[in-house]
Formats: structure tokens, C-alpha cells, sequence
């Protein structure tokens, strides 16, 4: 088991990243008005460095960086191709994460870490922008205890773009009462903002899994948004503005246990009928992934539901456990499945597949065999300690903040 408690996280900033990506084939592109060459009329130029806008351009800078950082002895993750890791020496290691051209660098072996740094600064116009305090738009608090992540400043930007910094705070997000319909209303007239909108709440659910059903159901609109589906997304920012720097916190808690919690509220739509499924997925009692998702078939019963839900949360659970064990991690134990419906935990240990199951047969099978190779186990839950329920339906204000308790949710600037 690796212990990361007092791990650093490390910020790189790489400057005209696309420009450095050398080409893997040969591109080519247009002649560009006024550079026309005299008599050539129709010809190409072949490009011999990427350029911006083009859409071989990215696929370039990646690979001219995986060239580069493999060099230095980093391998590339199979599991998630963003993420590059070494074993240094027995019991240090160095990990990065890049997006685009923004890189997190974390690990246990300093020494590494700053010949790392320096080999990065040889090939690529680099910025070390220090401790990791902002990354994409998420804001990061390290201190011995724990890792805080939240979206305060992104939250309360989006709050002021429209106007609600000074709104009356609710304590849910969506009336538990209220069942969204497709024509219900009169046409919101302005789409195209109800989009933006939409779309910068489903980048706040990164940190905030509170909001990730609400904002789930409204984004259903989005073809066609109506008045009644405009007033369900201010009152998201009303519950925004009761607590705009709430995120989550990461602490060290003991152990490495692998866990994963799935719901499904069935026939939830009142469009389609179909369910929701929802799950969330800990290590070592910390919160790392979360999904709120319409189901693609309609189930015939709440077990079918719960077991759509199961295999869900199942496929999210092999693959952490393919990149914890790749990344050498730490040792994952027998993974724990909780479901809080006990016929589809029948369904799950039972080999026998009749009338009522045969049509789910594949998610079935799944299942059943890593339950058979031990890989999980699952575990009843008692519905009330239930911490996925807050993914597939909306709840009160109460259950909610019990919920999120349970979820690991942290406002680092809340008054004391």
C-alpha cells in the first residue's frame, strides 16, 4: 500500500504547445490568401510543424509528448492515456497528468520529480507555476490534513452572469415535486443562453455531486427549452448560492478499500418512463467518481432497474481497479458492491435466469462472473443510508446535507 498524505501536487504550464508537436505523416493544407506562390495556382503546402486549428493538431502535440516524457523512463497508463507514472525505487514513485498543455506532477521522490521538471524544461517552453492551487478552472487547497477541491470562483462568475449574485438561497436543488415536462410552458426565447447556462453547471458537477441530477434532467431541454425548464435552472443557482465554495475534501482515513454504491429510481421519467441510474464509487472512504445517467431501455421492474444500475457501477469499478493495480497504487482488496434492493442482489447470486430475468441476461452474466472470480462482493444497504440516492431523484434539504456528509462534501470557506 502507498501512503499519499503528504504527497505535493506540482503545476507545469507548456507555452504554444500545438507548435512543438512534430508531424507522425505527411499534412497538408491550402495555399493561404496573399501568400499564393506566382504560377502555382492550386497547388498544396506540406507542413512540417502542426498548427493551431487544425484537427491533426492535437493528436501531434500528444504524441510529441509522450515521445518525450517516455525518455525520461515515464510509462503511459492503458487504463487512462492522460496519465504517466515510474517506479523510481522500491516504494517511490512519480506520477503526471496532462491535459492539452496544463500538467500536474505529484509523487514521493522529490529527487525525481525536479529531474523530471528540468528534462521538461529542456524540450518545451515550460512554466512552473509551483503548488498546485488552480487546474482547469478548479481550485486547490493541500495542507498535511487533506486535498480540498472546489469551483468557488467559477461558481460565483457564472452567478454574476446572470445576475443572481444576490438571489434568496433555497436548500435543494430542484423541487422534489416538480416533474419537467417536454411542451408544458411557453418557449423559452432565448435557447442559446439557456444552453451556456446548462452546459456551465454540467462542468460544476465536478466538484459538486449534489447538483449532478438536477442538472441531468434540465439538460434534457436542450433542443427546445421552455419557461418552467429555465426556472428550474435558476433555482439550481439559488441552491448554488447558498453554498458557492463547497467541494470535496480528501483525507487519509486508513485504509484503501475499494467501494461502489448504485441506485436506480425506476420509471422516474415522466416523458419516457425510463429509470435513472445512479452510483458513486470510494477509495479508502473518499469519493473519486460519480454518475448520474437515464437508463437506455424502459425496465419492466424496480429490480431490472436496480440491476441496469449494478452492472453500471460494476464496469466503473473494474476499471479503477485496472488503473489502481497498473499504476501499483496500492493492493486492491476484494472490491464491495452495496445495493439497496435486495431482489437484485437475488438475481445477482442466483444462477438460474427465468421469465423475469432472461431479457437482461448480458448484464447478468457480467456480474455474475466477477462475483464468481471474487473480484466484488455485494452488500445489502439500508435505502436511508443509501449515498447514490442523491443521483437519481431530488431530495429535501435535510437529506440532502445528510447525503452530502456521507459523500465527503467540504466548504473550506464557510464561516466558523
Amino acid at each position: 500500500m502507498v501512503a499519499m498524505r503528504h504527497w505535493p501536487l506540482h503545476q507545469l504550464d507548456i507555452k504554444n504547445a500545438f507548435l512543438h508537436g512534430d508531424l507522425e505523416e505527411d499534412i497538408y493544407m491550402e495555399q493561404p490568401p496573399g501568400f499564393v506562390a506566382q504560377g502555382e495556382y492550386g497547388l498544396v503546402c506540406k507542413l512540417r510543424r502542426s498548427l493551431y486549428g487544425l484537427k491533426q493538431s492535437p493528436r501531434a502535440w500528444f504524441g510529441k509528448f509522450s515521445h518525450i516524457v517516455q525518455l525520461f523512463g515515464l510509462k503511459r497508463s492503458e487504463a487512462d492515456h492522460s496519465v504517466f507514472y515510474c517506479q523510481s525505487s522500491p516504494g517511490k514513485c512519480v506520477y503526471l497528468i496532462v491535459y492539452v498543455d496544463d500538467i500536474v506532477i505529484t509523487g514521493n521522490d522529490a529527487t525525481k520529480i525536479v529531474q523530471l521538471k528540468e528534462h521538461l524544461f529542456s524540450h518545451f517552453q515550460t512554466k512552473d507555476l509551483g503548488y498546485l492551487k488552480y487546474f482547469l478552472g478548479i481550485e486547490v487547497a493541500q495542507s498535511g490534513d487533506g486535498v480540498v477541491i472546489s469551483q468557488r470562483k467559477y461558481a460565483l462568475d457564472i452567478l454574476e452572469e446572470t445576475g443572481m449574485q444576490n438571489c434568496r438561497p433555497v436548500d435543494s436543488p430542484m423541487d422534489p415535486n416538480l416533474k419537467l415536462m417536454a411542451d408544458q410552458s411557453d418557449i423559452y426565447p432565448d435557447p442559446e443562453r439557456y444552453r451556456r447556462l446548462v452546459g456551465k453547471l454540467i462542468y460544476l458537477t465536478i466538484t459538486r455531486p449534489d447538483i449532478f441530477f438536477a442538472v441531468g434532467v434540465v439538460s434534457q431541454f436542450m433542443q427546445s427549452p421552455h419557461v418552467d425548464h429555465w426556472n428550474a435552472v435558476m433555482r439550481i443557482l439559488r441552491y448554488i448560492k447558498r453554498a458557492p465554495g463547497q467541494g470535496l475534501l480528501y483525507e487519509d482515513k486508513g485504509n484503501m478499500q475499494v467501494s461502489g454504491y448504485c441506485d436506480a429510481d425506476w420509471a422516474g421519467c415522466p416523458i419516457d418512463r425510463k429509470s435513472t441510474s445512479g452510483y458513486c464509487v470510494f477509495i479508502g472512504g473518499n469519493l473519486i467518481s460519480w454518475k448520474s445517467k437515464k437508463q437506455t431501455v424502459v425496465a419492466r421492474s424496480s429490480a431490472e432497474a436496480e440491476y441496469r444500475s449494478m452492472a453500471l457501477v460494476t464496469c466503473e469499478l473494474m476499471w479503477i481497479k485496472q488503473l489502481l493495480q497498473e499504476l501499483k497504487f496500492c493492493e486492491v482488496a476484494r472490491m464491495k458492491l452495496f445495493c439497496d434492493n435486495q431482489a437484485a442482489l437475488h438475481i445477482a447470486s442466483n444462477p438460474v435466469f427465468h421469465e423475469r430475468t432472461k431479457h437482461i441476461e448480458i448484464d447478468c452474466h457480467f456480474i455474475r462472473e466477477k462475483l464468481l472470480s471474487k473480484e466484488i462482493t455485494t452488500e445489502f444497504i439500508n435505502s436511508n443510508d443509501q449515498p447514490a440516492d442523491i443521483l437519481t431523484k431530488s431530495l429535501r434539504g435535510t437529506r440532502i446535507q445528510f447525503i452530502c456528509s456521507k459523500l465527503g462534501a467540504y466548504d473550506l470557506y464557510a464561516p466558523a
